[in-house]
């Protein structure tokens, strides 16, 4: 008989266990993110090359993406420049002609972890408790539990504790050598704090029950992390701007421009993947690489 147990544990089985869900399924088949618009591999290959010039061309330069899903980011960044290390970090395994690994290896240059954050397993707790719960999504008061975390982050009520994500993102950022970590994801600050832990499935938001049918998921704490690390936090329209990536109509439109504006528009949609935070953590390069040109 399996009992009710901690939403992390629950969380992480139900994604990540031996039949977890990433390992069975192909995250853009049930949501979408900024990978799945073209566009955005513009600006991740437009902000690598800002940082590779930044770092004075390293040989080798790593583009690491975490949380790769099936390697659909690198896979789109082609022709790049020889000295450049590929290399897509996920659980699950995936077919490309780069390197492809469970671990995070040093980074010499660009670590991007794009919706990872998002799905690092959390502890709920309520009125001071742990909240439990079963695998069919039922909910229970478990032990007494007070969070030092939710004290200084988590204003009042349900608490979604976020420590877990600041120890995940810090332990990002140690493993790069020279260059930058850039934690992409949906978040809140105390400010707009709340409880948001959900489930996708399909295309659609359903009901968060840790069986394994569907993915989990809960906005992150970005100002907590950011904390964590001393990183800039950004909204994805600074971010993409500064890269270039913009929704504004030129006098002469043709087929391919149209196309490229409707891409940057949902990329800067602030109801929808423009509702992104960045946190950007330099490290041996001047912060100031990101907003350059």
């Amino acid at each position: 008989m399996v009992t009710a147990r901690t939403w992390s544990e629950a969380w992480h089985d139900a994604l990540y266990g031996d039949e977890g869900f990433f390992l069975r399924e192909n995250p853009l088949a049930h949501f979408r993110t900024n990978v799945a618009v073209p566009l955005f591999a513009t600006a991740v290959r437009r902000m690598a090359v800002r940082l590779d010039t930044a770092l004075g061309f390293p040989d080798p330069f790593d583009v690491v993406d975490l949380g790769a899903g099936r390697g659909e980011l690198l896979s789109a960044l082609t022709d790049v420049p020889a000295r450049w290390r590929l290399t897509g970090v996920d659980l699950a395994t995936a077919d490309v002609p780069y390197a492809w690994t469970s671990t995070v290896p040093e980074v010499h240059g660009l670590l991007l972890a794009n919706e990872w954050l998002d799905a690092v397993p959390l502890d709920v707790v309520e009125d001071d408790r742990l909240v439990l719960v079963s695998p069919d999504g039922s909910e229970s008061a478990g032990a007494p539990h007070a969070s030092e975390w939710a004290a200084r982050w988590w204003p009042e009520g349900r608490a979604e504790v976020g420590a877990s994500r600041d120890l995940a993102w810090a332990a990002a950022v140690a493993r790069v050598v020279r260059g930058a970590a850039v934690g992409v994801d949906y978040g809140h600050t105390t400010a707009t704090r709340r409880p948001t832990l959900t489930g996708y499935r399909d295309g659609r938001q359903v009901r968060p029950v840790p069986d394994g049918t569907c993915d989990l998921t809960a906005h992150v704490a970005l100002d907590a992390c950011a904390a964590a690390t001393g990183a800039q936090l950004l909204t994805q329209r600074e971010a993409l701007l500064s890269l270039g990536i913009s929704a504004a109509l030129p006098p002469h439109v043709d087929a391919a421009t149209l196309e490229r504006v409707s891409q940057a528009r949902e990329l800067l949609d602030p109801d929808g993947l423009g509702a992104f935070g960045w946190l950007v953590q330099s490290v041996g390069v001047d912060a100031g690489w990101m907003l350059v040109g």
